[in-house]
């Protein structure tokens, strides 16, 4: 089953309302089916009910399903959550008799620094810069592309499967026609500071019904290359581009692919980023070395383990210096090899901190009433807030 980014139920309603029950009934029968021909009835059943939902702003009978599933099937969870993010990301539209497919894609970087991550427009001749580099190094020949742009910040994606689908279609529509689409980028919300984060370019490739959307789609031509290939030309190109949009920062770029796939891929790669970029910001902010630094990781979550929480203190200190979340992805657990704690111990001796100790027991998440920031477990069992010491200068201590 593939993992995903919606958020594990916390409360489950007795009743759903007739939508979300035909979501579930199809979800159930797609993940119990016994055969290919059984698997497309079902994927028909849920596509068409979940097109038709998103379309028409009743999305919140799609979250319910997807909450009641999380808290009951976890294979019909998974069916009904790809159906739901497949009909956000993918839509099929009609220009002069012609139908066009049209995916949601995203380029990812994965970014550290000691300062601050920029996010906001992209000037318009790097932006169509970028977007060439984008077409001819991953797209297919038939394709037509349109580039949003704009830097954006997890804060600053569409939250709702509605409105990503909506930004497809109106993307779709820019892209075969080749006119601008409008878009409402001033109206933002901020981003939040984060020593290591995700950055995405945001665009949609179109192609004629039937046809390939990207350059690994074609085998028997001559401009076909393997994803590794042209991961390789997206570097070299974009790369150079991209650097005056996150002056101060070191950043890895990701192959630019499906929306939600790239979503999780992103989350996944930049949380040993997150570790690293905490304690490389520490020995510089506080002139340590990093084996002065003492780690202390606990699980938060309600049922089962939805994050795990480093605070990070200095010497014989239990104040937490400063804090990361490793937010667990999909299925993963303890049971994993290797474990989400082996994983931390890992990144956290390659970086040199000298002391790692874990909580055994599994936490309630806190968070500051004030600020809204998540709360740190330390070594004396206790959990706080993320300080740094009081004669480190103001400007180096926003980071969370």
């Amino acid at each position: 089953m593939k993992e995903h980014r919606h958020a594990r139920a916390r409360e489950r309603k007795s009743h759903l309302a007739p939508d979300a029950e035909k979501l579930v009934s199809s979800a159930l029968g797609l993940a119990n089916s016994g055969s290919r021909l059984e698997d497309r009835f079902w994927e028909a059943q849920l596509s068409a009910r979940v097109d038709r939902l998103l379309d028409s702003g009743h999305v919140q009978s799609v979250y319910d399903a997807l909450d009641r599933l999380n808290q009951t099937d976890g294979e019909a969870y998974g069916a009904l959550i790809e159906a739901v993010e497949e009909s956000a990301e993918a839509v099929t539209i009609e220009v002069d008799d012609q139908r066009w497919d049209a995916l949601l894609v995203a380029a990812p970087l994965v970014v550290w620094t000691r300062f601050r991550i920029p996010a906001g427009p992209v000037p318009a001749d790097l932006a169509q810069t970028l977007s060439a580099h984008w077409q001819a190094h991953t797209l297919s020949g038939a394709s037509r592309f349109r580039l949003v742009p704009y830097l954006y910040s997890i804060d600053q994606l569409p939250r709702d499967f509605g409105e990503l689908r909506r930004l497809t279609r109106r993307l779709a529509q820019a892209a075969v026609s080749g006119q601008g689409p409008r878009l409402e980028l001033k109206a933002l919300p901020e981003t939040a500071d984060m020593l290591a984060d995700t950055r995405f370019l945001l665009g949609v490739v179109t192609a004629p019904a039937g046809r390939p959307l990207f350059r690994w789609q074609e085998p028997d031509s001559s401009e076909h290359a393997s994803r590794v290939a042209c991961l390789e030309q997206w570097i070299a190109q974009a790369r150079p581009n991209i650097e005056p949009l996150l002056q101060g920062c070191g950043f890895e770029c990701l192959l630019p692919d499906a929306y939600h796939i790239n979503l999780r891929e992103s989350d996944r790669r930049v949380r040993p980023y997150s570790i690293r970029a905490a304690v490389h910001f520490l020995t510089h902010a506080l002139d340590i070395e990093a084996e002065e630094i003492k780690a202390t990781i606990a699980a938060f979550g309600h049922e089962r383990p939805d994050e795990y929480r480093i605070g990070m203190s200095i010497r014989d200190s239990d104040d937490v210096a400063q804090g990361v979340v490793w937010p667990l992805l999909g299925a993963e657990s303890e049971q994993d090899e290797p474990s989400p704690i082996e994983q931390l111990r890992e990144v956290l001796r390659e970086v040199g901190v000298g002391e790692v100790r874990v909580w055994p027991e599994l936490n309630e998440p806190e968070f500051c009433e004030d600020c809204g920031m998540p709360l740190y477990p330390n070594g004396k069992g206790e959990i706080v807030h993320a300080e740094m010491p009081g004669d480190v200068e103001p400007e180096s201590t926003h980071f969370h």
